[in-house]
């Protein structure tokens, strides 16, 4: 059965908002960790305020094009129960999940493929976690502090992880990887 991973950007108070105003740094080793994650992808997840910013702008990029390319013609998947209609541009990549959570994720885990990653979508990912169906979470643990913004966990039962890898890079990020113990 797939997988299903996120990896996110967060500073130190659980900040994962708009990574982008307080990210100091984005070094070799960070690359490195993400571009290792991307040959085990063949779906990528996403939540409806990630697919709003990513779709504007993806099918169209000018720059980063190696991840463009990965983004524009892996298959996706939007959750949300608002939206009527998903689209990519050009790109035939995209579809709406708006039923039952478990039971749509729990169809995806069991096509055959690889894993299917969670890009962004800290409102979803905290959604999977919740409802146990994200199987490994990477933080990207920035030594910042931020002080405001959307935090990860935001409300929801307590859950427990388990460290199964932890990296400090050489600018002082910290790359750990958990798994959700279960039963």
């Amino acid at each position: 059965m797939r997988k299903v991973t996120s990896g996110l950007f967060i500073s130190m108070d659980g900040v994962v908002e708009n990574p982008a105003e307080w990210q100091e740094t984005f070094d070799e080793d960070m690359g490195a960790e993400l571009t290792n994650a991307l040959p085990q992808i063949d779906t990528i997840l996403l939540g409806r305020k990630t697919y709003q910013e990513w779709a504007s702008y993806w099918p169209t990029a000018t720059t980063d094009l190696d991840y463009a390319r990965l983004i524009n013609q892996t298959p996706k998947y939007v959750v949300s129960h608002t939206l009527q209609h998903v689209e990519w541009g050009p790109f035939d990549t995209v579809h709406l999940l708006q039923g039952d959570l478990a039971k749509e994720i729990g169809n995806l885990k069991a096509q055959p493929g690889q894993n299917i990653a969670v890009q962004g979508s800290p409102t979803l990912v905290n959604a999977l976690i919740q409802h146990d169906l994200l199987d490994e979470l990477t933080l990207y643990i920035h030594n910042t502090v931020v002080s405001h913004g959307k935090r990860l966990f935001d409300g929801g039962q307590l859950k427990r992880f388990d460290l199964i890898r932890s990296q400090p890079t050489r600018s002082g990020v910290v790359i750990a990887t958990y798994h959700p113990r279960r039963g």
